[in-house]
């Protein structure tokens, strides 16, 4: 398996997997969902405020993850990861994991701080994160799932305590995403 940044030209096989992952694990609705999230990540967001990489089986994009900018009161630069996906016909097999891995560490060559993600716990917490509270770093959106907050540190400090909102990039900003 190969990781590498995402290019313009794969964007449709890019949705597709997302498509295809979230229809198999969560319905065909939250599937076209999903897909239309990352779709408008992609095509909406400064390039300098999203980073997403691909994992590739045979030339076959098999799995994806995004990093949007997170921006503070606080000067730091943080990155929320969201949304992941991996083909339902190379889940469970370390893809996911293999790209977060890799994706945090681009993103620490590049000075990133601070990673949040939305999620189940007991996945992301395998790759470095720790649940937080919304006390401790509030989300840009009422969250529906609350210890489902969390984030990792990539400077080796504890996790900060963040006074303030939070504002993440516009096509995540909706409500039905927290």
């Amino acid at each position: 398996m190969e990781v590498s940044l995402y290019t313009e030209n794969e964007l449709n096989d890019v949705v597709a997997v997302y498509v295809e992952a979230f229809s198999k694990s969560e319905g065909e609705n939250e599937g076209l969902v999903i897909g239309e999230l990352a779709k408008a990540l992609l095509e909406t967001t400064p390039s300098q405020d999203i980073y997403c990489f691909v994992a590739k089986q045979h030339q076959q994009i098999i799995g994806v993850i995004i990093f949007s900018r997170m921006i503070f009161e606080e000067p730091l630069q943080s990155f929320i990861l969201s949304p992941v996906a991996v083909n339902s016909l190379s889940q469970k097999q370390g893809v996911g994991q293999q790209l977060i891995t890799e994706g945090i560490e681009y993103l620490k060559k590049q000075g990133v701080t601070l990673v949040f993600t939305y999620g189940d716990p007991a996945y992301y917490s395998k790759v470095g994160f720790d649940v937080i509270t919304e006390r401790q770093i509030k989300a840009p959106q009422p969250l529906s799932f609350p210890h489902g907050w969390l984030a990792q540190s990539l400077s080796g400090d504890d996790i900060p305590i963040l006074t303030g909102d939070s504002i993440c990039v516009a096509a995540l900003n909706k409500a039905q995403y927290w």
